[in-house]
């Protein structure tokens, strides 16, 4: 996965897109501002994120980028065997990388996240969270139609093994 070109061109993207954003957001809104962009559904608000997702595991910067990249580290490990042999599975992994990587760079330049996607009914978020939560679905359902493919062909192979045997004279 490390050689591999989807994998960083996908978390490049998410990384130059997501610090893009935060960047536009953080020099054309204060702290609290918030715009309407589709009424009724989507706000721009300006949020500078100082907790973890969903506003856990406190305010302590070092202690969530030392988490995030835990993290990383336990997602790699699980599918680093899929990452192998599909590039879905090394996209989605290098957007939860670019995310992370997005998040990690505001924790150490400005000790907190800048979070703007505002739905009104859902905590405030940003291109990165966006990007990883599609990483993590896309992980899980390439994994269910790997498992599926898996349990298709596993009735014939078990068939075709199969010999009869012969009673012994």
């Amino acid at each position: 996965m490390i050689r591999s070109i989807s994998f960083w061109l996908a978390a490049a993207l998410v990384v130059v897109a997501d610090q893009y954003t935060k960047h536009l957001v953080s020099t054309t809104f204060e702290p609290g501002e918030s715009r309407i962009v589709v009424p009724h559904v989507l706000w721009l608000t300006y949020v500078q994120n100082v907790h973890g997702a969903f506003g856990l595991f406190g305010s302590r910067p070092w202690l969530l980028i030392v988490m995030a990249v835990a993290v990383l580290a336990v997602f790699w490990f699980s599918f680093r065997d899929s990452a192998a042999r599909s590039r879905l599975v090394r996209i989605a992994f290098g957007a939860i990388v670019g995310g992370a990587i997005g998040n990690i760079i505001d924790r150490v330049h400005y000790q907190y996240v800048v979070d703007f996607f505002d739905l009104r009914w859902w905590p405030v978020f940003n291109v990165a969270d966006s990007c990883i939560t599609v990483g993590v679905c896309l992980l899980v359902l390439s994994t269910l139609v790997h498992e599926r493919r898996i349990a298709r062909t596993k009735p014939a192979l078990l068939a075709t093994d199969a010999t009869p045997t012969e009673p012994l004279a």
